[in-house]
């Protein structure tokens, strides 16, 4: 039995209960609708995060390796160990990480260093941000480091969505282990 009828029976199925079992059923109705057609926005929605953060990460390595010296002289003055081989670590996760997020292929793969990178980013380079977060949260939430932390963990939790080579090679692969492909 479902639980309108068990409420309609215990209830003596009373003419008010009923009519306020129809409201509430009517308003869950509507507000299922609603959550079916915002999901129907999740996709769109992480495709644009993919496009422009990809980007975004991509230009940001590209320029560090174009301008290296400045970024390992930036690890050496924040005591990064061995600024040279991180300079390039993370210039090459940033330039690399941001064309793969950008065509989603391997997106969480690569979130996840990305979203450690921008972890240690908070923890040497932006430590007052990061300390700050619940004195004063615009400071945490207005570092450069944030967005592309939030981007990052969005993929890493999200996934690419639908639209990304990831469900391509995904949904080949489930119809090779069919028999069907």
């Amino acid at each position: 039995m479902d639980e309108l009828g068990l409420v309609l029976q215990i209830g003596g199925g009373s003419s008010g209960l009923d009519k306020g079992m129809s409201a509430i059923l009517a308003v869950r109705k509507i507000y299922n609708g609603f959550a079916r057609a915002a999901s129907t926005l999740q996709s769109p929605f992480l495709l644009a995060v993919r496009l422009y953060w990809g980007w975004q990460f991509a230009q940001t390595g590209w320029g560090k390796l174009h301008n290296i010296s400045h970024v390992i002289e930036f690890f050496t003055s924040l005591n990064i160990p061995f600024p040279t081989l991180n300079a390039y670590a993370t210039a090459s996760l940033e330039g690399v990480g941001g064309v793969l997020l950008l065509i989603g292929l391997g997106s969480r793969l690569i979130a996840l260093p990305l979203t450690i990178e921008m972890s240690v980013a908070y923890l040497t380079a932006d430590r007052e941000a990061l300390h700050s977060i619940f004195s004063d949260p615009g400071k945490f939430y207005t570092a450069d480091t944030y967005t592309f932390f939030f981007a990052s963990l969005l993929i890493l939790v999200f996934g690419p969505g639908k639209i990304a080579i990831d469900t391509l090679v995904r949904n080949w692969a489930d119809r090779r282990a069919q028999g069907n492909g």
